[in-house]
């Protein structure tokens, strides 16, 4: 019997450690394999509302997974130092498995368990199952991890990639009865390991199947729609985007109102597909794309999504190697930046009222859906810097509130991108036009007015000018929607003028 510690991998299948602690697909006498999930405090910490929803949600179709196999979910509360010691006793499991995370909060929880572990004797081992290649894995010439993303897609390409690993079958898992004997083992332990009188005083807590609801965990149901969780939903969405899509990606993936990207953020934030199948079925479609049926450039599309892929990992080296960028600036400057971080202009971002369309499209899509189109992210990620000259950490912490698929690694590299902070960010002198943008993008100003409902009715044409008309004009069209907040032209100069003072250069030459 071995103890498998569910975290980022809500799946059974393509699932290395989970695979390797159930002896699937092998002639090893490994096995059976118990699955757990624990709601641990520390972590909880730091999540949101909208997030835990969707881990919820995420939970209970692993748990539907596991009960079609035969077996189901323990799900666990508490200190995992505490928890994993006491099921792996109560289940005479010979060792603990997880798939590694890469985030400083994530390796210095494992470190604790390990000791845990070490403490009673019991082994452990832990995989790398999240990425195609670990982060340490693609390294320059001279030893060191890539700070350029150009470079590190060479290698990354060049690297052959592990096929999808087996599924368990009822076989190579648990049975609910070993699993219930488990739970009640543990619930209602102290962090002590005594059993507190009845119960008052417990601080761990162990089911089989039963998952808490958001007020158990101290939060509450979020105002947005998450959307679908699991494996079947992120394989349908997958199969989906493949099947025609992802053959003109690259031409249309920057348009917000076309279906042209693949939404699987949340399924890959949430390990409930998992990248290895995910690259498998990308080389399959790479194949039809070679095909006479295809357009000539369809391999390079296929291609450009791929490169999504690596950019996923390439975020998630940053971060391995450099866990302070969640809260400072990867790049520094001579001087400090001087953010201006006015209160109320940020607020008005917030709620997506700035009178830049595209930005308020973008801030409310985010509030209603819990996600923002990629090419919106660029967008209100420049305007909140580089107009509002506002810290970019302030709207980390929103996307980090607010996205069902806030992925640390990859929302703080996005970030500190658009901030000219980061590892091969853009640089300080280039500012989004905001109108130029939504007009580019937007066209028709469909995404738009399917968010800002001020503007419907609207000629596209005046919506893309909204910056250039006069208040009696604005009052006139739609005189619910603000006037701008700012003016670009301004603000651009004054982005201009802080970051050159940043790098110790004069601001008027």
């Amino acid at each position: 019997m071995e103890l498998f510690w569910h975290r980022r991998d809500l799946r059974a299948a393509d699932n290395v450690g989970l695979a390797a602690a159930s002896g699937a697909g092998d002639d090893s006498d490994r096995g059976p394999a118990a699955p757990v999930f624990v709601f641990d405090p520390s972590v909880l910490d730091h999540a949101s509302d909208v997030r835990v929803r969707r881990l919820l949600d995420g939970l209970a179709a692993l748990r539907d997974d596991y009960r079609e196999r035969g077996s189901d979910l323990l799900v666990a509360r508490g200190d995992p130092e505490a928890i994993l010691p006491r099921l792996a006793a109560a289940l005479d499991a010979e060792r603990v498995v997880w798939n590694r995370d890469y985030s400083g909060l994530a390796r210095e929880r494992d470190a604790g368990v390990r000791r845990a572990l070490d403490a009673v004797d019991v082994a452990r081992e832990a995989h790398h199952d999240a990425v195609l290649h670990d982060p340490d894995a693609i390294r320059t010439n001279a030893g060191d991890p890539y700070s350029v993303y150009s470079y590190y897609w060479k290698k990354w390409t060049d690297r052959a990639k592990e096929d999808p690993a087996p599924a368990p079958t009822e076989a190579d898992l648990a049975d609910t009865d070993r699993l219930a004997a488990a739970a009640d083992a543990v619930d209602g332990a102290d962090a002590s390991g005594a059993v507190a009188d009845g119960g008052e005083a417990a601080t761990l807590g162990a089911a089989v199947g039963d998952l808490p609801t958001p007020a158990d965990l101290g939060f509450a149901e979020p105002d947005a729609t998450v959307g679908p969780a699991g494996t079947e939903a992120a394989r349908e969405r997958l199969d989906d985007f493949l099947d025609e899509a992802v053959f003109a990606y690259e031409a249309e993936r920057d348009y917000p109102a076309r279906e042209a990207t693949s939404r699987l953020s949340a399924f890959f934030k949430y390990g409930e597909i998992g990248v290895r199948e995910a690259y498998a079925a990308t080389e399959a479609a790479m194949a039809e794309a070679e095909s006479d049926s295809r357009p000539e450039d369809a391999p390079e599309q296929v291609e450009e999504f791929q490169q999504q892929l690596a950019w996923r990992e390439f975020y998630t080296q940053v971060l391995f190697h450099n866990p302070e960028v969640v809260s400072e600036n990867y790049k520094e400057y001579e001087e400090g930046i001087e953010w201006r971080d006015d209160p109320e202009e940020i607020a008005a971002w917030k709620r997506g009222e700035t009178g830049y369309p595209i930005v308020d499209a973008g801030m409310r899509q985010l509030r209603e859906e819990a996600f923002m189109h990629n090419r919106v992210r660029m967008i209100v990620a420049s305007f909140l810097t580089k107009d509002l000259l506002a810290d970019w950490r302030h709207g980390y912490d929103h996307f980090r509130e607010h996205l069902a698929d806030h992925d640390t690694a990859n929302d703080n590299g996005g970030w500190q991108w658009a901030a000219s902070t980061g590892t091969d960010a853009q640089p300080y002198f280039r500012i989004f036009n905001p109108m130029t943008q939504g007009e580019r993008y937007d066209p028709d100003a469909e995404y738009i007015t399917e968010y800002v409902p001020e503007l419907r009715g609207l000629d596209a044409d005046l919506i893309h000018e909204w910056h250039e008309l006069s208040p009696t004009q604005r009052a006139n069209a739609a005189p619910e929607y603000p006037s701008p907040i700012v003016d670009h032209s301004e603000r651009r100069e004054a982005a201009l003028a802080m970051y050159k003072r940043a790098r110790g250069e004069d601001p008027d030459d």
